[in-house]
C-alpha cells in the first residue's frame, strides 16, 4: 500500500481549515499533518512536519501567504515540499507573486471536492497545477509588471523547438496536449520539459509558465 501523502492546511479561518481536512480526509490516501492560521506558523510547521503539500490561503493577518511560500521554497531543507496557493477568486492579484515565490499552482476554494483531492495528489506526484483558463487570467492580468526589469535574454539558451514547448507549457497545456498539437511524441515532450527545467533553473512547471511571460515570449491573448 502506497503511503499517504501528508498535507499542511493553511487558513486564518478555523472552518475552512476544518472543511479541508473533512474533504481530504475522505480519500484515505491523503493526511493531514498539520495546520497553520498565518505565515509564520505555517513555515515552523512545514520545517518540522515536511508535508509533501501544503495548501496555503494567500489572505493571512501578519506574514502573507506569500511570504510565506517564499521562505518555504527557499529553503533547501524542504527542497521536497510543494505549495499549492488557495484562493477566492480567479483573478487574485497575489496569484501571480505567488507562483514567482515558487508555488506549485493554485487551487479556487470553491472547487469540488473530487478536484481538491486530485490536485493535491497531482501536485505530490511532482506535477504543477496549473488549469488553463485561469492561468491565462492571472498571468495576463500580471504580464505588464512583469516585464519590467526582468531579463529577457534568459531565453536565448533555447531552441526554437524549446521555445515552442515552453509557449504552449505557458498556456496550461498538459504534455499530452502538447504532444497533439506540435506533432510529438509524449515521450519527446517530456524530455523538452525536462531540458527546459535545467537550462531555466526553474524548480517546477510553474515557474516555466512564469518565465515565459516575464520574458514576453507569450503575451496576453495568447
Amino acid at each position: 500500500m502506497r503511503a499517504a501523502v501528508r498535507v499542511l492546511l493553511v487558513d486564518d479561518q478555523e472552518l475552512v481549515r476544518a472543511g479541508l481536512r473533512a474533504l481530504l480526509e475522505r480519500d484515505p490516501e491523503l493526511t493531514v499533518v498539520g495546520e497553520a492560521a498565518d505565515g509564520d506558523t505555517a513555515v515552523a510547521v512545514a520545517a518540522a512536519e515536511r508535508p509533501d503539500v501544503v495548501l496555503m490561503d494567500l489572505h493571512m493577518p501578519g506574514t502573507s501567504g506569500v511570504d510565506a511560500i517564499r521562505r518555504i521554497t527557499a529553503d533547501p531543507d524542504m527542497a521536497a515540499v510543494r505549495v499549492v496557493a488557495l484562493t477566492t477568486y480567479g483573478t487574485d492579484e497575489h496569484l501571480f507573486a505567488a507562483i514567482r515565490a515558487g508555488a506549485a499552482g493554485f487551487l479556487l476554494k470553491d472547487s469540488r471536492p473530487e478536484e481538491l483531492r486530485s490536485a493535491v495528489r497531482l501536485v505530490a506526484a511532482g506535477d504543477a497545477l496549473l488549469s488553463p483558463a485561469v492561468t491565462r487570467r492571472v498571468m495576463d492580468a500580471a504580464v505588464g509588471a512583469a516585464h519590467r526589469g526582468v531579463d529577457t535574454t534568459r531565453l536565448a539558451v533555447l531552441s526554437d523547438r524549446e521555445r515552442d514547448v515552453l509557449a504552449e507549457i505557458a498556456v496550461g497545456l498538459a504534455n499530452l496536449e502538447i504532444a497533439a498539437k506540435l506533432h510529438l511524441s509524449h515521450a519527446t515532450v517530456r524530455t523538452y520539459v525536462s531540458r527546459l527545467l535545467t537550462k531555466l533553473d526553474a524548480r517546477d512547471r510553474a515557474q516555466l509558465v512564469v518565465l515565459a511571460y516575464e520574458t514576453g515570449l507569450v503575451r496576453p491573448g495568447r
